[in-house]
């Protein structure tokens, strides 16, 4: 998962990006960068770590120009990072382009291979994201006459880009002297969102992940892009798009109504608050047609993206709602620390327990999802400890058995508590007294009930169906090989996965 952000606008850029990008690091936390163009020149000040630690005033003004990109990044599956790999990537030939891309490639091995092979370029790091970037470039030179670039070559540049490419991608590109474009993988999994502003000057574009850095920089929301559709923004603030596959569906990824996405963020359509609001009633249903006996006194979040669903869960239980835990928002992400000894010491530095709301009663911890469950039993033993009578954990997700392909760095299955065990197996490895899955066809209602036309959902993660048709056993495995010789080599960087406490807000 990452952020991307562009913009075309009337004045300095390079504020609006940076904000920007505030706004959308929950997608990504290990680097970010930020590119503008004036007069055809860029200008890229990129590199390891938070917004805030790689940007300073200098920085700031070495970004001038009304054009520019921006991305955080996080590394996705099978990926260790390295400096190197922070976006937007830059090539010279036969344009000046950047690029930034959320999602992943599956046949990245087979296109870095035609690139050396059969267009004579060379890819200088492990990214896919500099793969499709060059992967852009030499179609736009295919389909160029003389060179030259307008709104409908550039379209047939990236119809010829999604014959090619396969996996997931939302892409936002810089062309020097030309302007900035956008599109999305004929699937629509990853999310990308256009927004506009009106100024003295005349309109303005951006584009990003989510609608939550449009409208708090001031923008309205237009649309969100379509699925193969591809959308061009020139230097001037002229605005074009087209449809760019020959076929297309809108499969979003469902676990961005779950974890990923910002709750104040509409993503095709949806209002993620409602969406994990409508979770928690489906945990409700659940829990008062199937666990009817447990006696549950106090419903308690795990912080923080699981809060809506477990308020709508006690609201519709009729139990009462506490806050249980208080978060240190000041100690490193525990999923991307090396070695299960410091992520479960991170835990307890990460959470506090306020030992009131535990003390004598029957608890019900209410996440967003297990992956690993290093987590939830290190915070059903927290609860433990605080006195609670007996612990209930329930997830807004169904039970994680596969790993996902799409842009999101989720363990090999062997990592995966859930992949080879029953609902009470999990129980018990976690330590809790009952343990709660939502179910898949509860959870897509959830979000299909807030807009009717999403009929489809990429939810490989949980049902081990893979949209894109390419991703075999065999892919999995090379995959899964490569994770495993990271973490054996203490090269885990990214690849530690642990979703349950990361800030989404």
């Amino acid at each position: 998962m990452c952020g991307i952000l562009g913009i075309v606008a009337r004045s300095p850029v390079n504020q609006l990006l940076y904000d920007g990008l505030l706004l959308l690091q929950h997608r990504g936390q290990d680097a970010a960068g930020i590119v503008t163009c004036e007069a055809k020149t860029f200008h890229m000040q990129k590199g390891n770590g938070m917004v805030r630690d790689v940007f300073r005033t200098r920085n700031m003004r070495s970004l001038p120009g009304n054009i520019g990109i921006a991305h955080c990044r996080y590394p996705t599956a099978g990926s260790a990072f390295n400096s190197a790999e922070a976006q937007p990537f830059y090539v010279n030939s036969p344009f000046g382009i950047v690029l930034g891309h959320n999602g992943n490639l599956t046949n990245s091995d087979k296109l870095k291979e035609e690139m050396f092979r059969q267009d004579l370029r060379h890819i200088n790091t492990n990214s896919d994201s500099e793969v499709l970037l060059n992967v852009l470039a030499h179609e736009l030179e295919k389909a160029s006459v003389k060179l030259r670039l307008d709104p409908q070559t550039i379209f047939a540049a990236v119809a010829n880009v999604h014959r090619r490419v396969r996996g997931a991608y939302a892409v936002i590109a810089m062309i020097a002297g030309y302007g900035v474009l956008a599109f999305r993988d004929p699937y629509g999994i990853r999310p990308a969102v256009i927004g506009y502003n009106e100024s003295v000057d005349g309109i303005e574009y951006m584009i990003a992940s989510e609608s939550v850095a449009v409208e708090a920089l001031g923008f309205r929301v237009l649309r969100d892009i379509a699925p193969g559709e591809a959308v061009f923004i020139d230097d001037d603030g002229n605005f074009y798009s087209q449809p760019c596959a020959e076929q297309a569906s809108l499969n979003p990824c469902i676990f961005e109504y779950v974890y990923l996405a910002r709750p104040d963020s509409l993503i095709d359509g949806v209002s993620v608050y409602e969406a994990r609001l409508h979770m928690g009633e489906k945990l409700a249903e659940k829990i008062r047609r199937q666990h009817r006996d447990l006696q549950i006194d106090v419903v308690i979040p795990i912080p923080d993206s699981s809060r809506p669903s477990a308020l709508q869960l006690a609201m519709n239980l009729g139990v009462p709602y506490r806050e249980g835990f208080v978060k240190n928002r000041y100690i490193g992400r525990t999923f991307i620390m090396p070695g299960q000894s410091v992520r479960t010491r991170s835990v307890r530095q990460k959470l506090n327990v306020i030992g009131v709301e535990f003390r004598g009663k029957n608890v019900l911890l209410v996440d967003d999802s297990i992956v690993r469950g290093t987590t939830s039993r290190e915070i059903v033993q927290m609860a433990r400890e605080s006195g609670a009578r007996k612990v209930f954990f329930a997830t807004a997700a169904p039970p994680v058995r596969f790993p996902n392909v799409y842009g999101i760095d989720m363990p090999t299955r062997s990592e995966l508590i859930a992949a080879r065990r029953s609902e009470d197996e999990v129980a018990a490895e976690i330590g809790a007294d009952a343990l709660i899955y939502q179910d898949l066809d509860a959870l897509i209602e959830a979000v299909r009930s807030l807009n009717p036309r999403l009929t489809s959902f990429e939810a490989s993660c949980f049902d081990g169906r893979y949209v894109t048709g390419d991703v075999t056993a065999d892919y999995l495995h090379v995959v899964e090989t490569r994770r495993d010789a990271q973490r054996d080599s203490g090269d885990d960087e990214g690849a530690q996965l642990d979703l349950n406490l990361v800030a989404t807000g």
